[in-house]
């Protein structure tokens, strides 16, 4: 297999047969829509939606030191995590700049499983593999010890009920645990990119196909369908979550990202970026970064990242994502503005989409809540 060769799923096929669009997405075969990407937004704002996420990266850390290594390796404070819960954080260099957002899990006692972007994966395991030097615990590709599927919307807890004895109603948001669904061993994790109430549920790349069959029996009668990479996009965007490549980049640090809540200063010992990230925070206490803010359009037209932000003549950000929102109706970005111009209502904001100023209004993230 030649290195250009896109590296395809356990489920590759049968998204084939349900007739998916298929694309390249960081070095993997992806299914891009199955049908309307507006249908399968609604369906998991209203019903439910099942998505094939193999592409994500899986590197799982153990030994005694584990939990040092990785409170060393990354910003947040791993060791606090308890067992069967799970934790937002990032990877950022020495100079503070975010090498990707994570969800670790602790699993066990000395054994947590870090989840990075597909794009990032490679560059995430070099980091930790290096980062791991002296400390007594191993770092584990297991990128391909894994399959995951996500069942995300509001019918979600239904239809996983049906499947598995698991205590669901115990398992709370952002946690997991091991389970059997459809008679398949998985970690079932109630975490998910769209807003909704919903699980990820990882297995073995030979079951994958097995749980997502019984998955789309069960989900059947409540009308779960299928779902692509474009919808998972427009989900996030209306959620207000962030996404590696365009509202982080090795360019910005958790403070310039409005996401320094997630660099724990306070927990023991030295940590990688710790200085640079004091400095950064400390800059952004005085002369405030540009903000990441919410763009809702008046006309129709879409902005798309790159694009500047304007107000008075005068380039006052850059939209970071932008696409059409199908539970708003309206076209939505995700933008980094100036501070002066991001407070909610700020009069005068537009985007230059192609030298004409398009009228916008600044919200604040997220644009879609889901009612609890």
């Amino acid at each position: 297999m030649s290195s250009t060769e896109p590296r395809r799923t356990a489920l590759d096929a049968l998204h084939r047969s349900l007739g998916a669009t298929m694309t390249d997405f960081a070095g993997w075969d992806m299914p891009l829509r199955y049908g309307s990407e507006r249908d399968e937004h609604l369906a998991v704002r209203t019903k439910a939606g099942l998505f094939d996420l193999s592409h994500m990266g899986e590197i799982t850390v153990t030994g005694p030191q584990a939990a040092a290594l990785l409170n060393y390796a990354l910003v947040g404070n791993i060791a606090s995590v308890g067992v069967g819960r799970a934790r937002y954080t990032m990877i950022c260099r020495a100079d503070g700049g975010i090498l990707d957002d994570l969800i670790v899990y602790r699993l066990a006692e000395t054994e947590y499983m870090v989840v990075a972007n597909a794009s990032n994966a490679q560059v995430v395991l070099d980091a930790l593999t290096e980062r791991a030097a002296g400390f007594e615990a191993e770092v584990r590709d297991d990128r391909d010890a894994y399959a995951l599927i996500a069942v995300q919307g509001p019918e979600s807890p239904g239809i996983l009920k049906a499947l598995t004895d698991a205590d669901l109603d115990g398992l709370k948001y952002y946690a997991g645990l091991p389970g059997t669904v459809a008679g398949v061993p998985a970690l079932i994790a109630r975490t998910g990119y769209t807003g909704e109430d919903g699980f990820e549920l990882f297995v073995a790349p030979s079951d994958a196909e097995k749980l997502w069959q019984a998955l789309t029996e069960a989900g059947a009668p409540v009308g779960l369908v299928p779902c692509g990479l474009s919808c998972r996009d427009t989900l996030r965007l209306e959620a207000g979550m962030p996404l590696y490549g365009h509202e982080l980049t090795t360019d910005l640090t958790p403070f310039d990202a409005g996401l320094g809540r997630v660099v724990k200063f306070e927990k023991e010992g030295d940590f990688v970026g710790r200085e640079a990230l004091t400095e950064a925070a400390a800059r952004a206490e005085s002369n405030p970064p540009r903000v990441l803010v919410g763009l809702i359009a008046e006309g129709r037209r879409v902005p798309r990242a790159g694009y500047p932000v304007v107000a008075g003549g005068e380039v006052v950000g850059e939209v970071t994502s932008g696409a059409p929102s199908p539970t708003l109706g309206k076209p939505i970005a995700m933008a980094y503005v100036d501070a002066a111009h991001a407070a909610p209502g700020t009069a005068g904001v537009g985007v230059d989409i192609r030298g004409s100023h398009e009228p916008y209004e600044v919200v604040a993230l997220p644009f879609y809540k889901r009612q609890k």
